[in-house]
């Protein structure tokens, strides 16, 4: 189904308006400072492209980088690590049964090479928010009872934006990943918006698009419906 922020906040201003235009972004892809991690000034960034990057000197800071590294659904490589893991049956995925523990548990997540998170309590909580409104979702990855992995975003029109993942055990976020891959190419997605370029997401087949072309891209996926409501069972 389709939504507007004027019917899912009446009580608020619509702020579509709220970013500058992101191709007019710094050479670091800043796009604004400022705002808050509320759920509708969240929805009005991503549907700009716009992403809010929390650091310890700029805690309120939209970006909009150049390039952008994407997923394009049913590109995925999956390594014979991967695959063998996923014929094992060892795993089982699911969605929106344990988003709150998915996005602490990233939040939690050893990253080396960073100091901290950028999931703050703040962002988590505007991330409940759309999670409750239907937007945002996770897919989880299970051995038998025990959360092992997961991912976790925001749904908008035919666009993914993943915005973290986590494991306990190896490969088991890429187990989600691949779940949830198989699911958007399925539903028709464009794109799953995985942000930042890294050797990780390289190495699973991400590619990287120049601003203007993601930035056209979403203005094409935001345009399609949103599938609203849990995942859970469909």
């Amino acid at each position: 189904m389709s939504f507007s922020l004027v019917q899912l906040f009446p009580d608020k201003v619509p702020l579509t308006d709220a970013f500058p235009d992101p191709r007019q972004a710094d050479s670091d892809g800043l796009v604004a400072v400022g705002g808050d991690f509320q759920a509708d000034f969240l929805l009005a960034a991503y549907v700009r492209g716009v992403f809010p990057w929390p650091m310890e000197d700029l805690p309120d800071g939209w970006f909009c980088p150049d390039p952008r590294t994407v997923l394009v659904p049913g590109t995925m490589h999956v390594s014979r690590s991967l695959r063998r893991t996923l014929g094992t049956g060892r795993y089982r995925t699911t969605f929106d049964v344990a988003f709150d523990e998915v996005i602490d548990a990233c939040a939690r997540q050893n990253r080396p090479g960073q100091g901290g998170t950028w999931i703050t309590d703040e962002l988590a909580d505007g991330f409940r928010t759309l999670h409750e409104a239907g937007f945002a979702h996770s897919c989880e990855t299970w051995r038998d009872d025990e959360l092992v992995g997961g991912i976790y975003g925001l749904s908008l029109g035919a666009m993914f934006c993943g915005e973290s993942m986590f494991y306990r055990e190896s490969n088991a976020s890429k187990v989600a990943l691949h779940a949830l891959l198989t699911r958007l190419e399925r539903w028709g997605f464009a794109f799953l918006d995985c942000q930042i370029t890294t050797p990780h997401l390289k190495r699973l087949g991400a590619v990287e698009w120049s601003r203007d072309r993601f930035l056209d891209a979403v203005a094409e996926a935001v345009a399609e419906p949103t599938r609203l409501g849990p995942w859970t069972d469909v």
